[in-house]
């Protein structure tokens, strides 16, 4: 789409509404060259104002169908003609009119037949698609080909009308199913004329066991879902009439079945519709699969939590028995510790994303540094930033490492001067950045993170290291301690 821009900037005078329109029928367009098995090629004419004649065209998309052999081995998007070498293109962007010619063309050693189909939108020829085919493909043409160009037929015509492709169509045409997936022809009155052997295979293993044509497409689908033993839904029969864009999904126990509706009109009047189709019966086993995945590891982690806050009351528990100070001191570190990790999980049990929600996590270690404090109540902390949502392997060294660095702030930095800790927190498209700043005391003299022998700064130093492949300085002023954080995403 940005050499679709590029290619008409400063040539054409194509408006803004005008490439949103052209941008729409590129990305439809695969459905127009694989039911006419053609080559397509979107010109758009040379012009600086519309009131100006073009001094010819320039190719600014191609397209190449799925159910034949491309007839263009090189891509020819960029490349221009001149105002009168390509009579047909220069025909139908002048009249209006689909321009198709009686005798093919031999270029190298295949004859090309080529046809031209202006492109109208707002009242206005805004490009004109040529279109390119074998003709010695389509000399003996059987049901299938035939239906196909036919329908191709209607199509083009509504592109030249203006009414293809379909406005407001959004979301139903992500993923457009293939022409080969499987395709129904529907009269005006819903009834199936035609339908691909993939169409037919797709029903018959819903259950269907007759002909699908001559049969209204409706009453098919109602049948075949009847069978499900959770059959509730209702207005299948009137979502299938054909007479709207629709997308629906039908199952039973034997497969699915998602198909796009697509009515073909001519003016104002509906003459029929095409219905694509596709199995997709073994995506939706599989999103069933992911589904009760994802509910398994939510539980594995709400129950790691569960086992982390058992372990967590346990030593608790063991450090109110214990005499020795420096014992128990310890014992509530590994609880801290323990806890860090447990928010961590705890996030992960609740959401139903694999990242996690680390701002929140972090509001939470903040909240539980404060309880634990020596000084509750006196000192207070400041965040400034968000990291939003991180992996969750990058998200448990980082609880701990922040829950270290906070707490050896609160418990040594802020000990005896200084009130506030500042954190500051910024995401950029490949890192992290992290600061952590308190107006106390500062570091001892001397002091060297790598040979330091304090227990959560080697925890700290390991985890950033080891973990977060990132970088840890401390550094210490008359205005407090600054420990800077950096890692990579």
């Amino acid at each position: 789409m940005q050499q679709f821009e590029t290619l008409i900037h400063g040539r054409s005078s194509i408006t803004i509404d005008q490439a949103h329109r052209l941008r729409e029928l590129v990305a439809d367009w695969q459905l127009l060259s694989d039911l006419s098995f053609a080559d397509l090629i979107l010109w758009v004419p040379i012009r600086k104002d519309v009131k100006l004649w073009p001094t010819g065209h320039v190719a600014v998309a191609h397209i190449r169908p799925t159910t034949a052999a491309t007839v263009f081995m090189d891509d020819v998007i960029g490349n221009e003609v001149t105002w009168g070498s390509r009579s047909q293109i220069d025909e139908a962007l002048s009249s209006g009119e689909i321009i198709r010619t009686s005798e093919p063309e031999r270029v190298g050693e295949v004859l090309i037949k080529e046809e031209t189909v202006p492109v109208f939108f707002d009242g206005a020829v805004i490009a004109v698609i040529s279109r390119h085919r074998n003709s010695d493909l389509m000399r003996s043409p059987g049901a299938l080909e035939l239906n196909y160009r036919e329908i191709a037929h209607s199509l083009y015509r509504m592109v030249a009308e203006g009414s293809f492709p379909y406005r407001n169509a959004g979301s139903l045409f992500e993923p457009v199913p293939r022409v080969g997936d499987g395709l129904i022809r529907l009269d005006v009155n819903g009834v199936i004329s035609f339908a691909s052997p993939n169409a037919r295979s797709a029903f018959s293993r819903m259950g269907w066991k007759s002909e699908i044509e001559n049969h209204k497409l409706g009453d098919v689908a109602e049948a075949v879902f009847k069978n499900s033993p959770d059959a509730q839904e209702e207005g299948i029969k009137t979502r299938l009439n054909g007479k709207v864009l629709r997308r629906v999904e039908i199952d039973n126990q034997g497969a699915t079945i998602d198909l796009l509706v697509l009515p073909l009109l001519v003016g104002d009047d509906r003459i029929g519709a095409i219905v694509l189709l596709q199995n997709v019966t073994e995506l939706r086993r599989r999103d069933r699969e992911l589904v009760t995945k994802d509910a398994t590891i939510r539980e594995i982690h709400h129950r790691v939590k569960n086992n982390l806050q058992t372990v967590s009351a346990l030593l608790r528990l063991q450090a109110r028995r214990i005499e020795d100070p420096g014992a128990a001191s310890a014992l509530n570190e590994a609880v801290r510790r323990i806890a860090s990790i447990a928010l961590v999980h705890e996030t992960l049990s609740s959401s139903s994303e694999s990242d996690v929600a680390f701002d929140l996590v972090l509001t939470s270690l903040i909240t539980h540094a404060l309880e634990l404090s020596p000084r509750m109540g006196e000192l207070s902390i400041e965040r400034n930033g968000e990291l939003g949502s991180l992996e969750s392997r990058l998200a448990t060294p980082l609880s701990l490492v922040i829950t270290e660095l906070m707490h050896n702030a609160l418990e040594h930095g802020l000990a005896e001067k200084g009130s506030t800790l500042y954190i500051n927190l910024a995401r950029y498209s490949n890192e992290c950045v992290i600061t952590i700043v308190d107006d106390g005391i500062g570091l001892p003299e001397g002091f060297d993170l790598a040979t330091s022998a304090h227990l959560g700064l080697q925890i700290v130093r390991t985890l950033t290291e080891n973990e977060l492949k990132g970088v840890l300085r401390l550094s210490s002023t008359d205005a407090g301690t600054t420990a800077s954080l950096r890692f990579p995403l």
